[in-house]
């Protein structure tokens, strides 16, 4: 087991998946456990994760996000759905416009996380058609698609992306 940094460190997009390994229960609980211990705005959890193990809609939400395969490839793939009325309740507007997505992007991050320190790679994907994902997942009115997390064993071990240096990134207010 990695500690924190060595974890976000050796995080990268996987599109190269082992399809016959299966990412097994043990690991999809612990990574859906760790995805509800997000912080959320007044502890709502404010989303939903759907998980999709069905070969069929992950070909369907591969082509929903303009034919990347590797989410077909990937055994698994997370959906993060938004739930703005869930949000609007406490926090009204701001929560159903902004807090909500928010809460399902860092649910997302933590999911993202999680795979990445049980060895499993993952690629983020924001990148899709909404209705198609809908229609693909029989969506709930509500409920707003905001990532797709494909999920499985990488094939490869991608190359360190450069990262821009602290003094471009931060500013410190004082």
């Amino acid at each position: 087991m990695w500690d924190f940094f060595q974890t976000v460190r050796y995080r990268h997009s996987v599109r190269a998946y082992k399809p016959e390994l299966p990412v097994t229960r043990e690991q999809l609980h612990a990574v859906l456990e760790t995805a509800c211990a997000a912080p959320s705005a007044g502890d709502l959890q404010s989303y939903r994760i759907v998980v999709v193990q069905d070969a069929g809609r992950r070909e369907a939400l591969s082509m929903a996000s303009g034919g990347q395969s590797f989410i077909t490839q990937a055994p698994l793939c997370l959906v993060f759905c938004a739930d703005p009325d869930r949000a609007a309740e406490e926090f009204h507007q701001r929560g159903r416009s902004l807090y909500a997505i928010q809460d399902a992007t860092i649910a997302a991050t933590y999911a993202q996380l999680a795979c990445v320190a049980a060895g499993l790679g993952t690629t983020w994907v924001g990148e899709f058609d909404e209705a198609a994902v809908r229609a693909t997942l029989d969506l709930p009115p509500e409920l707003t698609p905001v990532a797709l997390l494909s999920v499985g064993h990488p094939a490869e071990l991608p190359e360190p992306t450069r990262r821009r240096r602290l003094d471009e990134m931060v500013i410190h207010a004082g």
